[in-house]
């Protein structure tokens, strides 16, 4: 059994989307059962940056993530996948329930950077940063292997 998960806030209802909406887990259960026995950390990496909400779209475009209307905000996004990472070390966190497909938070598919929708292989900022620091991240789309290992 695993004791803290770093979890997405828009997975848990908080509407910090960058359209303003959440994508809250249908099923989430186990998620506040784990949130009832303090078990989990919950940020937006990209209001943690400093950005708003709701805010432009953003995609990755290889090491920059620009938004839709040209605005570079990659340092808001490096920002908030540092305190991600901050969090999860004060709180001694290996696992994290991110959300697919984004540019902070995806951790197979990101879209393209050409806002087109197109999904190709990637990691969000977030997601990457986490990883290369030894933390294993799940997305929404894999809540069956999550589950095997926070059990």
């Amino acid at each position: 059994m695993t004791d803290k998960v770093l979890v997405s806030a828009c997975l848990l209802g908080y509407p910090v989307r960058y359209d303003g909406k959440s994508v809250p887990l249908k099923e989430i259960t186990w998620l506040q059962q784990l949130q009832q026995q303090n078990r989990l950390v919950i940020i937006c990496p990209e209001q943690a940056g400093g950005l708003p909400t709701p805010r432009d779209p953003a995609e990755r475009q290889q090491d920059k993530i620009m938004t839709v209307n040209g605005q570079d905000v990659t340092t808001e996004f490096e920002l908030g996948a540092q305190k991600a990472l901050t969090l999860c070390q004060q709180h001694n966190i290996k696992i994290a329930l991110l959300k697919a497909k984004s540019p902070s938070c995806g951790n197979h598919q990101i879209y393209n950077g050409q806002f087109d929708k197109t999904l190709i292989a990637g990691q969000g900022v977030t997601a990457e940063l986490l990883n290369k620091n030894g933390i294993k991240v799940y997305s929404e789309l894999e809540i069956d292997k999550l589950l095997d290992v926070i059990s």
